[in-house]
């Protein structure tokens, strides 16, 4: 008999960030249907009404509307748990072992527009009644957090490149905060940080993995689906940064490492939506596989079933983490 997770609130906290477009909240909707579509216990569940109904909402738009929720225009802040199965314990012969709770992950998002952290921190207003603005918040949020999402999407930097315009700025004022408090490690911020490489689904994406070599089916998935696994995905990471617009995206892997301990740094190749599965094969098809498709009056419309692609892996990896005390 499984034993009810503990109460209370949230007991980690993971900060999201990345350029407008990136696919932030698309993801976030995405992960409630990607646990839904998973064969085990783990489960999303709103540790407030406001998280509940945001759940609620954008897997509705996504799953049945087929349309991608509407991007943030206000910071947003969303408590959820991550709640999965049992830790099983090897019973000793000499006593009987009570049942472990189930394995609870607190995450604390705060969800914002993508380009709020392109600017310089303002203030409003002046003296003590003086207003902060929001960016600071979000700061504030990076401070406290320990799990960090980054989302780079490949499509965006080929065509603008401006990734790096809104890594950079986050990373310089959260290492002050982090040298002001002294919580550096070996000159490096304590945080464990998931890249997730969006739009895996797009033919760009998915092409240049294929002349890489990169694709890697797992081998327990129903549909066939490529993917690619997290020890190639730097590598994928890098040939995309190659095609910026602004000749740029190497700065971005250089100051992940340059801020980040290499060890605590994990790339996921990620798709909200997954690819097209034909209702009669239900498996891939290399000549029938996107799920993205433009239609008369709208801009783009979602063809088939949603299947995301590793949304889930990024907030168990962190979490596992930031549970293990930061462990590896």
């Amino acid at each position: 008999m499984q034993s009810d997770p503990a109460p209370g609130p949230p007991a980690h906290d993971i900060a999201m960030w990345g350029a407008p477009g990136s696919g932030k909240t698309t993801l976030l909707a995405a992960l409630n249907i990607a646990l839904m579509r998973r064969h085990d216990d783990w489960k999303i569940i709103g540790s407030d009404a406001a998280s509940s109904d945001y759940l609620i909402e954008r897997t509705n738009a996504l799953s049945s509307g087929k349309v991608f929720p509407e991007a943030s225009q206000s910071l947003e802040h969303y408590r959820w748990t991550l709640v999965g199965p049992t830790e099983r314990h090897k019973r000793r012969w000499w006593r009987r072992l009570r049942p472990a709770p189930p394995l609870k992950i607190g995450i604390s998002m705060v969800d914002a527009p993508g380009g709020l952290f392109s600017a310089a921190p303002l203030r409003t207003g002046t003296g003590s009644g003086s207003v902060e603005d929001p960016r600071r918040r979000l700061m504030d949020n990076l401070v406290k957090s320990r799990g960090l999402v980054f989302l780079f999407d490949p499509i965006r930097e080929f065509e603008l490149g401006d990734a790096f315009n809104h890594l950079h700025p986050p990373l310089t004022r959260l290492a002050e905060k982090m040298l002001e408090t002294g919580e550096l490690r070996d000159g490096k911020l304590p945080h464990h940080v998931a890249v997730c490489i969006t739009k895996f689904d797009d033919p760009r994406v998915l092409e240049t993995a294929e002349k890489l070599n990169l694709l890697d089916p797992a081998p327990d998935d129903e549909y066939g689906f490529p993917r690619v696994s997290s020890e190639d995905a730097r590598d994928l990471f890098r040939a995309l940064c190659e095609v910026s617009a602004s000749g740029n995206a190497d700065m971005v892997v250089n100051a992940l490492d340059q801020f980040f301990d290499r060890t605590r740094v994990e790339f996921f190749v990620t798709s909200s939506i997954g690819f097209y599965v034909r209702p009669q094969t239900k498996t891939f098809d290399w000549h029938d596989y996107q799920n993205l498709l433009p239609e008369a009056g709208r801009d783009l419309r979602i063809r088939g079933q949603v299947h995301p692609i590793n949304v889930v892996e990024p907030m168990l990896w962190l979490g596992r983490h930031l549970a293990a005390g930061g462990s590896r």
